[in-house]
């Protein structure tokens, strides 16, 4: 019989598998916050540095193999690679994203300074995880996907803090919170403080549940209505004809007193529907003129639609050279009068790092075809008449904190279409809660069309407004919530989780010199 206590990379492993369920569907944040003191408590007790290192390799091996179970479903749609790949790609994947635990862990093993986890211990952790965190989401074109942060997701006033230091900084902080729970057995400030903070987070959770006047829209305020036609990834192909446009047409209703921005996902819109294209380029798919002027006919004359699409481009000879994964702005007279080329590129997706490499060994991106998407210049704002500036981020593109916003012109809003289509069940919760950190810290609404779940309005707060179910038809006509005011996060970015690392790394250099 195995004896765990002489297996503490079994632990860990357990202990990584156990912090996912913090994150949706689940939502039991109490585990992830006991999992990262129990995996703390294992570091700290390594005998080497190499040993605290691969701790937290093991920890974030399962972690982030559990939390991206939904990466599998992606390979259940392309016929270049065997669908049983998928069953590898989640852990492969994780392989690689442990390494960021593993530079957290053995930074703080370096500060262990005592017998037991002190205050050094704790602080230095929270900082060093905040920088892995945020490593990992800039290191080769980055994925950021479900940092710690977004646990405090369900319990609104503390994610709230959101808005002042932005995710990763929230993260750092809830890892010193988890480290302080080391902290019980030696002193009884901690055992106080710990308790104050429990009743505080169970005031939150109460608390959460009574509206706030701030995300309320007048009632004269003009409309949104989020269109979700239930297209499963295998159903696409519908797109091309008119039974998607009748779809989306009949969830998308009528013009009413108030001007409506209509808003169609990404991902169904097969056809070209911009003019200029080589013949070559439509095929057989109906004139991009006969397109537009059946989307304008929803329209009223103060109304205008946002629809996800693909905009092709060409070289000299008129030949394609790549395309942009974009969302167009059509107006009552079927004009397109903006377009934003998505920026942030999903690697394997729409593009496939290190062809030279790769092709050969049989891989291929999980998007059908065989043309790499180009990406487009970062943030930017449609300016729609009657709506202001509506800033776009396309499907991942919103998991970016401090990269979703052009910071010199704030929209109104963020429009987050997306195709979740390929991401299983755990995806597509996992994939609001983070849209709605994004409303937090930039204190904006964010609103989601998606093919088939989950679509929603997300207030400037980060609550839920109204939502679609997942893998439900269905559309959300409701008045535009207000923003709020430009909160601190919004004016300085990232930049605040740099400030809280330090003054955590100071806090423990602090806390060193007067154990001397």
């Amino acid at each position: 019989m195995i004896s765990l206590a002489r297996r503490p990379a079994l632990i860990a492993l357990f202990l990584g598998a156990l912090a996912a369920c913090g994150f949706a569907p689940l939502q039991w944040w109490p585990l992830t916050f006991g999992s990262f003191a129990g995996w703390m408590w294992l570091v700290h007790r390594a005998p080497t540095l190499k040993r605290a290192l691969w701790l937290g390799w093991a920890f974030g091996v399962d972690h982030f193999t559990i939390n991206n179970n939904w990466f599998q479903h992606a390979f259940d749609f392309q016929d270049k690679m065997p669908p049983v790949l998928g069953y590898a790609a989640p852990i492969a994947l994780a392989q690689y994203l442990a390494v960021y635990p593993a530079i957290a862990g053995g930074a703080a093993w370096l500060l262990r300074r005592r017998e037991k986890p002190d205050a050094t211990y704790v602080l230095g952790f929270g900082a060093a995880w905040i920088l892995s965190e945020w490593l990992r989401s800039v290191m080769f074109t980055g994925y950021a996907w479900d940092p710690i942060g977004v646990i405090w997701v369900p319990v609104q006033p503390v994610a709230a803090l959101a808005a002042y230091v932005g995710t990763y900084a929230l993260s750092g902080l809830t890892i010193v919170l988890a480290g302080a729970l080391l902290l019980l057995p030696r002193r009884p400030l901690p055992l106080i403080g710990a308790a104050a903070m429990l009743a505080l987070l169970l005031a939150a959770q109460a608390f959460s549940y009574f509206p706030r006047a701030g995300s309320i829209a007048a009632a004269d305020a003009p409309r949104v209505v989020v269109v979700q036609p239930n297209v499963s990834q295998d159903q696409r192909g519908d797109s091309d004809g008119e039974l998607m446009l009748r779809k989306l047409s009949a969830l998308s209703g009528g013009p009413g007193a108030a001007p409506r921005l209509v808003l169609w996902p990404e991902g169904v819109v097969r056809d070209f529907i911009e003019d200029g294209y080589p013949a070559y380029a439509y095929g057989f798919q109906p004139s991009p003129y006969y397109l537009r002027h059946r989307m304008a006919a929803l329209l009223g004359p103060n109304d205008m639609l946002l629809t996800g699409g693909t905009a092709l481009q060409f070289d000299s000879n008129g030949n394609v050279v790549t395309a942009t994964n974009s969302v167009f702005a059509i107006d009552p007279s079927a004009r397109i009068t903006g377009r934003y080329d998505k920026a942030h590129l999903v690697p394997y997706g729409e593009y496939l790092p290190m062809p030279w490499l790769l092709k050969p060994l049989g891989l291929a991106r999980l998007v059908p075809g065989d043309m790499d998407f180009a990406d487009g210049p970062g943030p930017r704002d449609l300016t729609l008449p009657g709506f202001g500036a509506i800033g776009v981020q396309i499907c991942y593109e919103i998991i970016f904190s401090g990269e979703v916003i052009d910071r010199a012109h704030r929209p109104r809003l963020l429009f987050n279409p997306s195709n979740d289509a390929w991401f299983g069940k755990w995806g597509p919760p996992q994939h609001l809660a983070q849209a709605r950190m994004r409303a937090i810290e930039e204190g904006l609404p964010v609103i989601r069309a998606t093919p088939n779940g989950i679509s929603a309005v997300i207030a400037a707060d980060g609550r839920l407004v109204a939502t679609v179910p997942h893998e439900k038809a269905g559309a959300i006509d409701v008045p535009i919530p207000p923003p709020a005011a430009p909160t601190p996060f919004s004016r300085i970015g990232n930049w605040a989780a740099l400030a809280i690392a330090l003054l955590l790394a100071s806090g423990a250099v602090a806390f060193r010199r007067l154990r001397r």
